[in-house]
């Protein structure tokens, strides 16, 4: 968002409008924050939210070789299949909610062709590799992930959308966004890693000797003591470090997820940020664009090992703490509707003077 003088002035016009609504001044609370950051996002007194779009992103991990879900990968192309019939989650809440919800292949382990609802933008027919060994991806491989991202935000605003939601499918993925999350906030491991989608308690020790295991085999084993704090943080800090964190760990669906809060931030369309997942995506792409989580609003606080924590440390609030696990973006679609009041009590409500009702404070 930009930092100069006329932000400034529309900062200044939003809260003075805001503040004279006709309510007690901060009655109306989280959603007087949404309406402002959506106001100063759009550069507005009278934004509107318009072709609200949800992007999920499918793909395979090579970690999830190693055992560290519960679920098998054969979910990941199933649920994809699933979501071009309606049957799922993020389906019912994407018709509620009136959101056009496009379907995106970067890396899923399966031949989805015969199913033309869902965009073919495979990188790799079998997904990541495993990080476990090596990384995640090449570079080259990385920048194409990013870039449909990118080719998919310009799609929805072409087509008049201001806002999106982003979900993900890939069985596996809560393992790459625990290592993001301890090495980018240098928090234990241990603290970062949780059941994903049901494992047990020694199911989640397994992941988590595989996940350290995984470190220590990397660049980053450099970057960290054995108790799992980071010593070098010139290693990952900065833009270079995060991208290397974005390769060697990563997702496809997860560095296009990262791709399209970039595009998203540079186009000032605001950006629905779901759990676990799109939350350390939010925090990856935060370290290649400070200005990034201005346009992000945090819909949901998931019960992952974690997300709180994460959450804390990125210094943003969750609207939702509804004990939701499910991925796909639905958190974030939850949240719509009240992001929606705020923008309507902002062009809706009437303020003191024009009610002739006086300002009691």
């Amino acid at each position: 968002m930009m930092k100069n003088n006329n932000a400034q002035q529309w900062g200044a016009s939003l809260r003075h409008k805001i503040d004279n609504l006709n309510k007690p001044k901060g009655s109306l609370g989280r959603l007087e924050e949404i309406a402002y950051q959506v106001g100063m996002v759009q550069q507005t007194l009278s934004p509107e939210l318009r072709h609200p779009v949800h992007l999920l992103f499918g793909a395979d991990h090579g970690i999830e070789r190693e055992q560290v879900s519960v679920s098998p990968r054969c979910i990941t192309w199933q649920q994809m299949i699933n979501f071009t019939r309606g049957g799922g989650g993020v389906n019912m809440f994407c018709r509620q909610h009136g959101f056009d919800l496009r379907l995106i292949d970067v890396g899923v382990d399966y031949d989805l062709s015969a199913y033309p609802q869902i965009l073919n933008r495979k990188i790799a027919p079998h997904g990541t590799a495993n990080f476990l060994y090596e990384p995640a991806m090449t570079v080259e491989q990385m920048g194409q992930a990013l870039a449909v991202g990118r080719e998919q935000v310009d799609a929805a605003v072409a087509d008049g959308s201001n806002i999106i939601a982003i979900g993900e499918m890939g069985i596996g993925n809560t393992s790459p966004s625990s290592i993001w999350m301890s090495l980018l906030l240098d928090i234990p491991l241990k603290q970062c890693v949780g059941a994903g989608a049901g494992l047990n308690s020694a199911g989640i020790q397994h992941k988590l000797d595989v996940l350290q295991r995984s470190i220590a085999n990397s660049p980053f084993k450099e970057a960290i003591n054995p108790s799992g704090q980071v010593t070098a943080p010139s290693l990952i800090g900065g833009a270079g470090g995060a991208s290397s964190l974005l390769s060697y760990f990563g997702g496809f669906e997860m560095v296009a997820a990262v791709g399209a809060m970039l595009r998203a931030a540079e186009c000032r369309v605001i950006v629905l940020v779901d759990g676990f997942i799109m939350s350390a995506c939010a925090l990856l792409a935060s370290r290649l664009m400070p200005d990034f989580l201005d346009y992000a609003i945090f819909c949901h606080c998931g019960d992952e090992s974690g997300h709180q924590l994460m959450l804390e440390k990125m210094c943003v609030k969750p609207l939702l703490h509804l004990g939701l696990r499910l991925g796909e973006g639905t958190g974030a679609l939850c949240a719509y509707p009240i992001v929606k009041s705020a923008v309507n009590m902002l062009n809706e409500m009437g303020n003191f003077e024009d009610n002739q009702i006086t300002k009691y404070f």
